[in-house]
């Protein structure tokens, strides 16, 4: 059985579904209700869908357009973006989320992360840290959509996440968000070994191969942007996922299996 998770990242900005590169330069990709759809046919493993408007316009998750997508999806949803207390994640997770994903809220009000892990169980909460080197040259974790250094170490961040109730980490490299050069696999080792819940790889997938080698660096599971909605040098649209058989011979040194 494969063990390892392999999820498409969708983002939502303005009432599309939108690309970035290293958290800037949005490129429009079309109607996100349609890319579920697709990916509903692909039987992908899972699903996180971010809105990357809320933290940076300091407006809660979009409850209306969420349920509608909710409804579409046919695998776990992971829904992040505005998130700021403890009755909008109730209302997500009563509508059909899976998971929240918590990020900015993290840094305003740790307490969301122990009350949610404490009434909905850890297992419906994500904590992602978006890291990218800052003006010192060392990692360090932003908020805000990666305008706000809160320099804190990444890997002490995740243990402080861990110990607050989190039950997994979506660890997000801002400085290879849509660069398609791979993973930085010196940082997911570096978490991986520090905590003992599953961490996510985000942030540099260009082809199939780096999302063994983040698994093979210590990621429990992989979510990649580009190499699911774009194609080709010029980046032309195309909703795609590989077959399970794929994933299967693609994992198969990496330890994943049961």
């Amino acid at each position: 059985m494969l063990l390892t998770r392999t999820i498409p990242v969708l983002l939502l900005h303005g009432h599309g579904l939108n690309k970035t590169r290293q958290f800037d330069y949005w490129k429009y990709l079309g109607d996100p209700v349609n890319a579920v759809r697709i990916f509903n046919e692909k039987e992908v493993d899972e699903l996180i869908v971010l809105d990357i408007d809320a933290s940076r316009e300091g407006f809660g998750p979009r409850i209306k357009e969420i349920v509608e997508l909710a409804g579409e999806c046919f695998m776990p949803m992971c829904y992040g973006g505005g998130i700021t207390d403890l009755e909008q994640i109730k209302r997500l997770l009563s509508e059909g989320i899976e998971k929240v994903s918590l990020n900015t809220a993290v840094h305003t009000t740790p307490s969301l992360v122990e009350k949610a892990a404490r009434d909905f169980g850890s297992q419906s909460v994500v904590v992602s840290i978006d890291v990218r080197r800052n003006a010192d040259g060392r990692y360090s974790v932003f908020s805000n959509c990666g305008r706000k250094d809160r320099g804190i170490d990444p890997v002490a961040f995740a243990v402080q996440a861990k110990n607050l109730g989190a039950g997994e980490i979506m660890l997000y490299d801002i400085d290879r968000d849509g660069m398609k050069n791979g993973y930085n696999l010196e940082l997911i080792k570096a978490v991986s070994d520090a905590v003992d819940i599953p961490v996510i790889a985000c942030g540099g997938a260009g082809r199939l191969e780096h999302l063994s080698e983040a698994i093979s660096a210590g990621a429990h599971a992989v979510a990649a942007g580009s190499l699911f909605v774009l194609i080709g040098r010029l980046d032309a649209v195309l909703i795609s996922y590989p077959p399970q058989a794929d994933l299967e011979k693609l994992y198969a040194g990496s330890g994943v299996f049961a």
